[in-house]
């Protein structure tokens, strides 16, 4: 199982790149935020790496963050969200926005990407939605990850849980707050706020 590549970008293009590993040049099928975070060719390279293997293919997907791979590997847990749909979805859409629309039940916004319907959209935020906390806690506008844990953000999904709020819909309602209040938040505000967002 090959679960990361670091090398140099031989050549990118729609939905894939090429990764030079010591004069080996391994295809990798990419979403497109993937692959324009790999910037220029020439340049070196480090991407997390999913293999699908199949009676009569194989197949190499890459990911500019190991979270986004493991977004992955939960949309594909939903029946008719293949690869390609997956990628789509991750292509138009951030992880903190994914993990938003999942915790507030917006399937408008996974509808978003293409190839995927409302009826496809509405199954992947049904099954989703209550597993969309456990991958990572809060994504900040910077697209970093950060545990619930961590200072007034993790304060604050800890006093909305405590309201009866769901852990998942706790952590969307303070991300949002946060990226509308902006760094150094104070707790009160980032409280009052995410209630607010949480209510709607």
């Amino acid at each position: 199982m090959i679960a990361k590549l670091t090398g140099r970008l031989d050549s990118s293009g729609a939905g894939h790149a090429v990764i030079d590993v010591g004069g080996v040049g391994y295809l990798v099928e990419a979403s497109a935020r993937t692959l324009d975070a790999l910037g220029p060719v020439g340049g070196d390279v480090t991407i997390h790496t999913e293999m699908l293997v199949g009676e009569d293919f194989l197949r190499l997907l890459g990911f500019a963050r190991a979270e986004e791979r493991d977004w992955f590997r939960l949309l594909t847990s939903v029946q008719g969200v293949g690869a390609k749909v997956a990628l789509a979805i991750l292509s138009a859409l951030e992880v903190a926005d994914l993990q938003r629309a999942l915790a507030g039940g917006d399937s408008a916004m996974i509808a978003r990407a293409n190839g995927v319907g409302p009826k496809l959209a509405q199954r992947i935020t049904h099954e989703l939605k209550d597993k969309a906390g456990a991958l990572g806690g809060l994504a900040g506008s910077t697209g970093s990850a950060m545990t619930p844990a961590s200072g007034p953000l993790g304060d604050a999904v800890a006093a909305l849980t405590s309201l009866g709020f769901k852990p998942t819909e706790a952590s969307g309602a303070v991300a949002a707050a946060n990226e509308e209040l902006g760094a150094g938040a104070t707790l009160d505000a980032l409280v009052r706020v995410a209630l607010k967002k949480a209510a709607k």
